[in-house]
Order: C-alpha cells, then structure tokens, then sequence
C-alpha cells in the first residue's frame, strides 16, 4: 500500500513517540516573527538555554509595522519594544534577521516561499497560525503557540498528534474572474470551519494542478481556516520551476538531487486517504465571506441565508453574524455598498495578487468614499511591482501604495477600520474585531474582487470586468 506526503515526512522526521502518544517531530525550518517569539525567549533566558539550531531558524518583522512611515523609532512605543525585542533576541542567538533594512523583509508566509526557505518534503514550524502556507510547496508546515516556539527553539523537535488525511479534490478548470481564493472559500463554506479538525488537507484534482504556485499557498494559506492543522499540495513541475534558482535552495547539481527527492515525497498513486472531498470548478464562482467568519461565504450572485435554510449547528453563528453585521437574511451580496478596500496580506500580498488587481484598475478610479490600500506581502514583491509600473498604476487609480507588512490583515498596526465601516478584503479572518474597529466589518474575496469594488464602491461581479484568467 502507498503512502501520502503526510505519511512520509512525518515519517522521516518523527524522533521517537511520546508517553502521552504524541509523536516528537523533527523541525527543519523554523520562522519567527516579533509577536509571538519576545516570550519565547524570555523563557529560555529563565532555563539558561539556547537556541539548539540557529542556522534552521529565521526572523522577520511583518505584523506590527506601520505601512505608511516605517522610520524609527516607531510611533507606537510597544511596536518598538516588540522589534527591539526581536532584533536583539536574533543577534544573541545568532539567528538571521530579515529586518527593514535588509531589502527581504516581508510577512513571513510571504518570504518563506519567496526566498526558497520553504521547500518539499520539510517539517516548518511558525508561531502563526497560518503557516499552512507553506504546504503549497509540498511541506509539513505547522502554526504553534507561543511555548512550543520555545520549545522549537531550545530542541529544534515539537510534539504533534498524529493527523488524518482528507483528500480534495478539485475537478475542471476555473473561469476568467475565479481565482484560487473562490477555491479555498468555497471549500471552507462546504466543510465548515471545524470541518478540517485533527485533518491535514491534501489538495488536489486537475483545477489544482495547473494553477500556478502563488495561487496554490493561497489555498494552503487558509486551510487553518477550515479547522485544519495542515494543508498541503503535491510537489510537482511547478513547485520545481518556482524554486529554481531562489535564495536558498541548492544550484547546480545539488538543486537536480534536491528536486529529484522532492518528487518523491510525492503522495504515492496508490495513496489511502481518511476521507475524500470533491469540488467541481468549472461551477465555481466569485464567493465572499461575509459574515464573522470565512465559513460563512456565498457566491457573488447568491443571497445570503435564511437560519431556516441552515443546518443547526451554523444558526447561532449566523445569528451572530447578522447581529453583528446588520445585514438581513436572503439580502443579496451583490450591491452591497463598502468603504475600505485591501489588498495585501499573507493570503494575497503577492506579485500575480498585485499584477491582477493593477490589471483590474487601470484607467478606472476607486469610488470617491472608498478608502484604498496596496500592501505588498514583502519587499521583494514591491520592488518587482515598481519594476513592472505597478504601483503607479494604483496610484492614478487612487489606490494609496504602502510598504510591506501584514497591514489591515489584523488589528496590530495603524491601518485599521473605524467605527463600522465595511472592508472589502482579500485577508483570510473576518472574525469581529479582527481589523482593529469591534464594530468593523470584513468582507473576505479575492484581490480581483477587492479591486472591482473598490472601483465601483459596491460589491460586484468580477467577471463583467476582467478578461481572461488569474491566480
């Protein structure tokens, strides 16, 4: 019988089994960011420990810089204590620091896959829950809290429960206007936000095959959103042509060996699975999240549900999402009149993100009361976007272009909703309060989606606007 990618890598990095049952993993990669990890530290200070493998871990700051001015000192004095943190924690330790000056910071799912850090076959580990991300890429890669980044730190293993695996598969191709976010959103919708719980993901079929490697760490970005701890895609030829030649993947001959074990950490053809899932994408439309979580997500032509029409278990949430909201039931989503436009984040703060939302604007403006944001996800995509005429483009649409960082992701920095004004957003959470305003409200969709509604000031179909295909 085959074994699935699961299987294998945690296979090959699994230390011994614990007396509580849990396995102790192995962790190849380990990233770190300045909120989760000033703690960390603390606590191995108290033990007189050190960080056991330095030269497996890497530091970035993404979540509490400002987007706007990223001089120092920051004007939020606990933002600065946070870098500061983070910054002398790094050189102590001896861990390489992607700080604002070294022209590859970035949000750390963001610079991972950038920089060839990530890669098949891995066990990762991030104090950040969607460090699913990086499965894109054919890795075991896991959000922890902020005792086991301890933990990673000081033994450079983590103690897992053994997972099942969930096969979706995605069948057909995607329409002009359906992106990989409508994936991802649909699923989560279908299986609910605690349907992934004690699952990985494997994600697959032939809609997943051909989409391009940005648009796949989209998906496993937000596989954590479904309740899975994992998500991950096959290694494959895209995965190998996406690592070819970055930062810190091997050159010449050794890249040739490192891609030929890449593919065999392939899931096996004869591969068992614990459940299976189907998804048809030629059906697929544009979907928006529109109530207090990403589960609660319906087609751009749909509206939105009556309690009657759901299932028990989802009508309290729903209850709360309308009450929240004040949105009405069967309200159509279409028209729906928003204040704030994001583009960036984890999710979708990449360049094809920022290449298809610029394609969506130029020669349109964003409606006069709609306040509108371009966050790329990392240095790196900014200077590729000013190499391609990007931000000017948004510009002239009157977009504003900011700096790198998670932004209006999270409520952790100054870009953040008022009152309760609505944000069209191509982020991964609209949990209540999760974009700094308790009474804000989060619209979840793709860039593509963001950026028609920015423009037309309302929620629309994208797919009367864009012409031809996107990730």
């Amino acid at each position: 019988m085959g074994k699935n990618l699961l299987q294998k890598v945690w296979e090959l990095h699994r230390v011994r089994t614990l007396p509580s049952g849990q396995d102790q993993l192995f962790i190849g990669l380990h990233l770190i960011h300045e909120v989760t990890s000033p703690q960390a530290f603390a606590m191995l200070a108290e033990r007189g420990l050190k960080v056991l493998h330095p030269e497996r871990t890497f530091a970035t700051v993404d979540h509490i810089v400002p987007t706007d001015d990223q001089s120092r000192p920051f004007k939020d004095e606990l933002a600065e204590q946070m870098i500061l943190a983070l910054e002398r924690n790094s050189a102590e330790h001896g861990i390489r620091f992607f700080g604002l000056d070294s022209g590859l910071q970035g949000i750390v799912h963001i610079i991972g896959p950038e920089l060839g850090l990530s890669q098949p076959g891995m066990t990762i580990a991030c104090g950040d829950s969607h460090t699913s991300t990086h499965g894109a890429l054919g890795a075991v890669a896991v959000g922890i809290g902020t005792s086991q980044v301890r933990d990673v730190l000081a033994t450079q293993t983590l103690a897992m429960d053994a997972l099942k695996v969930r096969r979706i598969e995605v069948r057909g191709t995607l329409h002009p206007g359906v992106y990989s976010k409508d994936i991802i959103l649909k699923i989560i919708a279908e299986l609910g936000v605690k349907g992934g719980l004690g699952y990985a993901y494997e994600y697959g079929g032939e809609a997943i095959a051909t989409l391009p490697m940005e648009a796949r760490l989209t998906i496993c970005n937000m596989s954590i959103e479904g309740g899975a701890r994992v998500g991950y895609i096959n290694p494959d030829q895209v995965t190998i042509d996406y690592l070819k030649g970055r930062r810190f993947v091997p050159k010449g001959e050794e890249f040739e060996k490192a891609a030929a074990y890449w593919k065999q950490t392939a899931s096996d053809p004869d591969a068992e699975y614990d459940d299976t899932f189907e998804l048809d994408a030629d059906t697929l439309e544009p979907m928006i999240a529109w109530g207090i979580n990403p589960g609660q997500a319906v087609g751009v032509d749909q509206k939105l549900p009556a309690l009657s029409e759901l299932k028990a278990q989802d009508r309290e949430a729903a209850q709360m999402a309308y009450a929240h909201t004040g949105f009405r039931e069967r309200q159509p989503i279409k028209g729906q009149k928003i204040d704030v436009a994001f583009i960036g984040s984890c999710t979708n703060g990449r360049i094809s993100d920022l290449r298809e939302a610029a394609r969506l604007v130029q020669g349109r403006k964003a409606a006069s009361h709609v306040k509108a944001l371009v966050v790329p996800g990392s240095q790196g995509v900014a200077r590729q976007a000013e190499a391609e005429g990007l931000p000017d483009i948004f510009r002239e649409a009157g977009f504003q272009w900011r700096e790198a960082g998670c932004s209006m992701c999270l409520g952790m920095n100054p870009d953040v909703l008022t009152g309760d004004q609505i944000c069209a957003s191509s982020s991964n959470r609209n949990f209540i309060g999760r974009q700094g305003s308790p009474r804000g409200r989060t619209l979840l969709m793709s860039p593509a989606m963001a950026a028609a509604a920015a423009v037309a000031g309302e929620v629309v179909d994208v797919r009367q606007i864009v012409q031809g295909g996107g990730a």
